[in-house]
């Protein structure tokens, strides 16, 4: 049973947080704790761009961007994935550099630091030079970076189907059974 933690900051693409968070609740016999931080500015893109406040599912449970008594700020806690969906390069670049002012980035030192899994989903284009070199910097340091950039050969039928197949991806990589359209199939 995983430990998890889910991270939303302030990059266009609630609706993957959204479905992400769907999909966690679907896959609940895998997990035991799931835990959620989610910066000011993903709460108000989650208003813009899905028309209703932020709602987390009653399974999981919502801790505030100061609180650092929250149970992943520390890495006795022993949480195995921590996923940034989506992130901004913002977040992505304090990361990368150790600056850990609140709890999302301190989330992901913690994960870093203790060699964990960290996945990012950027959700930017175009990127500049200084983007590359912090989710350069990141790879190095063991993070997985996974592009919020959609895979068509699953012949998705719907925009959530398209969608999904980057949620599934951050799934797989957290290490999670999940039943998803695969190359070959």
């Amino acid at each position: 049973m995983k430990k998890i933690v889910i991270g939303i900051s302030g990059s266009s693409g609630a609706v993957y947080a959204d479905l992400l968070l769907k999909k966690l609740v679907s896959l609940k016999d895998q997990w035991s704790v799931a835990g959620v931080v989610a910066s000011k500015n993903a709460r108000i893109n989650w208003r813009l761009e899905l028309g209703t406040e932020m709602e987390i599912p009653s399974s999981m449970t919502l801790y505030g961007q100061e609180d650092f008594n929250a149970p992943f700020a520390s890495g006795s806690a022993r949480y195995d994935t921590m996923i940034i969906c989506p992130c901004s390069m913002g977040t992505l670049g304090r990361i990368a550099h150790g600056i850990s002012d609140d709890l999302l980035t301190r989330s992901a030192d913690v994960m870093l630091k203790e060699k964990r899994k960290l996945i990012l989903v950027p959700r930017e284009t175009p990127l500049s030079l200084i983007h590359l070199r912090n989710m350069t910097l990141l790879a190095e340091c063991g993070a997985h970076i996974l592009p919020a950039i959609p895979s068509f050969y699953s012949g998705p039928e719907s925009i959530k189907d398209l969608l999904a197949t980057v949620v599934d991806r951050a799934l797989d990589l957290a290490g999670f059974e999940l039943d998803s359209k695969r190359w070959g199939d």
